[in-house]
């Protein structure tokens, strides 16, 4: 059952519909089956969040989801889009305007600023760049980082490099924001305040927010929470006492 801050936006219809899913790795004695028949609806404006052991297909099904990689079995369609259907160019472009990524290890560009970093979707997508780096300021002062626009990642702390991935995958306002870990370098506090912008995105623009975590701490701002097991979903469920939600 949905909570009811996604429920609200299941009218529109769902943002990811995948349905047995699968996903090989290797060949021989060297394959791994990482996705085995992974059947998934999150709905648009719906935060859910991905959780289970390391190697479970977490990071393989958004990486599918994305567009990052390709599957090798059943159906994706994110926005409404059938993944498998498009050339690279096309997957490329539809994953520069519709899609946000947060990376685990943050993939900054060491020679840009925080704010070069967080303007790239928007350079990517045709805005000049005195508007982009206008933009990505006002990204960076939504995470808390306003005073570091002119830094470069080496004058970051890893919270600090997160946190300039984050606003890098919001500043396009994309309708679909995957996230892999997005806490993991964060001390509680600013993990907390993360997850509320997050949780604003989802519940007051209508967005969809796919988070893997390890993180117990933030599993209340879900709406519901996916649990996987050996390249499968196990079972869903929705969170006590949900941030910003209610059942």
């Amino acid at each position: 059952m949905i909570a009811a801050a996604a429920r609200q936006h299941l009218d529109a219809g769902a943002s990811v519909v995948c349905t047995d899913l699968t996903k090989v790795y290797g060949q021989g004695a060297q394959q791994v089956t990482a996705l085995r028949g992974v059947d998934l609806e999150v709905a648009r404006g719906e935060l859910i969040m991905l959780v289970g052991p390391s190697g479970c297909g977490k990071t393989t099904l958004i990486s599918i989801i994305a567009g990052l990689l390709d599957h090798d079995g059943g159906r994706c369609v994110v926005l409404g889009e059938d993944i498998e259907r498009m050339d690279q160019t096309t997957k490329a472009a539809f994953r520069r305007q519709s899609l946000g990524f947060v990376f685990q290890a943050f993939n900054l560009i060491p020679q840009l600023t925080a704010a070069e970093n967080v303007m790239i979707p928007l350079l990517l997508n045709g805005m000049n760049e005195s508007d982009g780096i206008a933009k990505a300021r006002q990204a960076l002062e939504r995470v808390g980082l306003a005073e570091r626009s002119e830094h470069f990642p080496s004058q970051l702390s890893g919270g600090q490099q997160q946190r300039v991935a984050i606003a890098r995958a919001l500043v396009h306002e994309p309708e679909l924001v995957v996230c892999d870990e997005p806490t993991s370098a964060l001390d509680h506090a600013t993990g907390q305040h993360v997850l509320e912008i997050l949780r604003g995105i989802a519940t007051g623009e209508g967005r969809t927010l796919i988070v893997v975590t390890h993180d117990q701490r933030i599993l209340s701002f879900a709406d519901r929470i996916a649990h996987m097991d050996d390249g499968r979903i196990t079972h869903f469920e929705e969170p006590r006492n949900a941030a910003g939600a209610t059942s």
